[in-house]
């Protein structure tokens, strides 16, 4: 069902948001300061090519002062946006049955858009 789910979200929409987001990662590495958000644009990037199965876990250093500050100026930049329109997206495949498992997916990557630093994604399953 998850190879299924992922085929679905890919051609309807999860590939060209794959490619805006890797193409966004790569144009904030450009600058030295941007190398750290740009990462974890590419972790978007992964979970939104490929959302079916995997999962959203918190890190060893989740709770560092680094990753607060980082996910701080994350949202005041932009992850407040991306965070949003991922749960506006969700809350409209929601009014119908069929699409709550893209709800779903929609909402755990409006989960990590908002506070990328100091979180993974793993497979269902996969215990750290």
């Amino acid at each position: 069902m998850k190879l299924l789910g992922n085929i679905i979200w890919v051609v309807f929409g999860g590939f060209f948001l794959s490619l805006g987001y890797v193409l966004s990662g790569l144009l904030l590495m450009i600058t030295i300061v941007g190398i750290p958000f740009g990462w974890q644009v590419i972790k978007l990037a992964e979970l939104a090519l490929w959302p079916f199965g995997k999962e959203v876990r918190n890190g060893n250093s989740a709770g560092g002062c680094l990753s607060v500050v980082m996910n701080l100026i994350w949202i005041f930049i932009g992850g407040i946006w991306l965070a949003l329109g991922h749960a506006i997206c969700g809350v409209f495949f929601f009014i119908t049955i069929i699409g709550i498992p893209f709800g779903k997916q929609h909402f755990k990557l409006a989960n990590i858009a908002l506070t990328p630093f100091g979180r993974h994604v793993v497979q269902s399953g996969v215990s750290n």
